[in-house]
């Protein structure tokens, strides 16, 4: 699992940079990269190797929390996350996080279902380890399925 450990840290850094869904939200001393995209992208032994459903119709939310440290692009740190998807219609998907732990890196990722042109407006709650308070975020993606 360790070589698709990498693969997948890879994938989830990488992808923010090329993905034009990429965002970031910046409170206090951390910063929160997320995005959502859909799970037919991903490498058939990454799937496999983290039991992901590969698929038109799967979204992906992937999640990273960077605390600031002078002179880095910023070290990871583990957090409490919450989320949910909410489609157009008001239908509300509570999403299981799960973390992913990768040579000190941290990824906390969900998986829903979507349909061809459904838009998903998703919330985010987190919570850096050692922190009291946490930080709300929203976005809104639209996905093409066929």
């Amino acid at each position: 699992m360790r070589s698709h450990s990498s693969i997948l840290g890879i994938l989830l850094i990488v992808w923010p940079i090329t993905s034009p869904a990429e965002q970031s939200q910046t409170f206090g001393d951390y910063t929160v990269h997320y995005n959502a995209f859909t799970t037919d992208i991903l490498e058939p032994s990454v799937a496999r190797a983290y039991k992901i459903l590969r698929s038109k119709n799967r979204v992906l939310v992937n999640v990273s929390v960077l605390k600031k440290v002078m002179g880095t692009t910023g070290q990871p740190v583990r957090a409490k996350i919450q989320a949910r998807a909410t489609n157009l219609s008001a239908q509300v998907k509570i999403l299981e996080i799960r973390e992913i732990r990768d040579k000190g890196a941290f990824y906390y990722i969900a998986e829903t279902p979507v349909s061809d042109e459904e838009t998903l407006k998703f919330t985010l709650h987190v919570i850096p380890d050692h922190e009291d308070e946490g930080h709300t975020i929203t976005f809104q993606e639209q996905f093409f399925t066929d």
